[in-house]
């Protein structure tokens, strides 16, 4: 599907009429590119969770912290391992592909969205009660005080499911503004994300840079309305966009204002990420590029029979292996202190060997995660 600019007799439309592809042939029903894209974007983040948490015990308990904060210069990797950017581009463009469905099937838009709400904040919602009341009951039969902590660890990485619902609920306005202002709209919400910057960077207003956890986001989520014209642009705007975006991420980061890092590294005084900075706009355009010039390659791979059982069995289970694979984490740490026979250590620094048993870490977890699947995730599997 190529979006075109609205014009008068588009405007009863849910969003811009398809075009045909270059090619001629009609759209596939299903594109295993995007598929694979939203899932390996989810994945990353369990993977990057896993392998790269380090947990410093005090006095009040359990708080993060990763090896960029000992390690100089492996800071660079998160402009690849950092993909929530890609996630919610992915997010914009299958919900409106799912919206244009819809409308066709007679759905209205306030049941489509109360329909996607529910899928997605109910499974959340659960996972977040249940820990809770674990919480609640461990902290008062046995007296754990920094439970609370724990429970709050565990559940914090849904903060990303709360802000994609927000992005949900407001669809009718970014379907409005995609039919009314096509790119405008894009340009409009990086403008707003740097006035943002301005206001907390410039003038101390640190509040007014949590408003960007839903311009910069809903910037990412609005760009997805264009992915088909993305990928109907010629090769040589592939490798425009990736550069754009390179050349704007070094401009940001070494203008001395930013951090380098994609992700908040413990004792920085500024996060990229908590809340976003206009730095993730940069980092959305490198990643746009990427995934395009990088396309020709991955489609070849994934129509093999193999890597196309792989796609689909990834993408069945992304979802709850996403919901619970920080469970997973925690109970790994209490069989590793249970076998090791020893409770909750000081702060462990990344020496060589910590770095040797990353492998043991993903899997311990991996395998700590896949029966809580099977348990209490199996409904939610295949979730689109």
């Amino acid at each position: 599907m190529t979006d075109s600019p609205p014009d008068a007799e588009r405007t009863s439309s849910p969003a811009a009429v398809p075009d045909p592809p270059p090619s001629g042939r009609a759209p596939s029903r299903r594109d295993r590119y995007v598929d694979w894209l939203r899932a390996i974007s989810l994945v990353v983040v369990v993977i990057w969770h896993w392998a790269f948490t380090i947990l410093e015990w005090g006095p009040d308990g359990p708080s993060p912290t990763s090896p960029l904060g000992f390690t100089s210069g492996l800071w660079i990797l998160t402009w690849l391992l950092q993909v929530l950017p890609l996630f919610f581009y992915v997010g914009g463009h299958v919900h409106l592909l799912s919206w244009n469905r819809a409308y066709e099937r007679g759905v209205g838009i306030g049941a489509f969205v109360w329909r996607r709400i529910r899928g997605l904040a109910i499974p959340a919602l659960a996972l977040a009660g249940t820990w809770v009341v674990l919480g609640v009951f461990v902290t008062r039969a046995f007296g754990v005080g920094w439970m609370d902590r724990v429970v709050l660890l565990v559940i914090s990485p849904l903060w990303f499911i709360g802000v994609y619902l927000v992005l949900i609920a407001l669809l009718p306005v970014a379907l409005w503004l995609h039919r009314r202002y096509d790119v405008l709209a894009l340009i409009w919400l990086a403008g707003a994300a740097l006035v943002v910057d301005v206001l907390r960077l410039r003038y101390g207003y640190e509040a007014a840079g949590w408003l960007n956890m839903i311009i910069v986001w809903g910037l990412a989520h609005q760009a997805g309305f264009f992915y088909d014209r993305v990928v109907a642009l010629p090769r040589r705007f592939d490798m425009a966009i990736l550069w754009t975006g390179l050349f704007a991420l070094f401009g940001l980061v070494y203008s001395g204002i930013y951090p380098g890092s994609m992700v908040g590294v413990p004792g920085d005084r500024l996060s990229n990420m908590a809340p976003p900075t206009f730095v993730i706009v940069a980092l959305l355009i490198f990643q746009i590029g990427l995934v395009e010039v990088i396309r020709p390659s991955m489609e070849r791979l994934l129509d093999r029979p193999r890597w196309q059982g792989v796609n689909e069995t990834v993408n069945r289970f992304a979802l709850p292996l996403f919901l619970f694979h920080t469970t997973g984490m925690a109970i790994w740490v209490a069989l590793t202190w249970w076998v090791a026979g020893s409770g909750p250590a000081p702060l462990v620094r990344p020496d060589l060997s910590w770095w040797l048993e990353r492998p043991l870490a993903v899997g311990g977890a991996l395998m700590c995660t896949l029966p809580v699947i099977m348990l209490f995730g199996r409904r939610w599997a295949g979730r689109r």
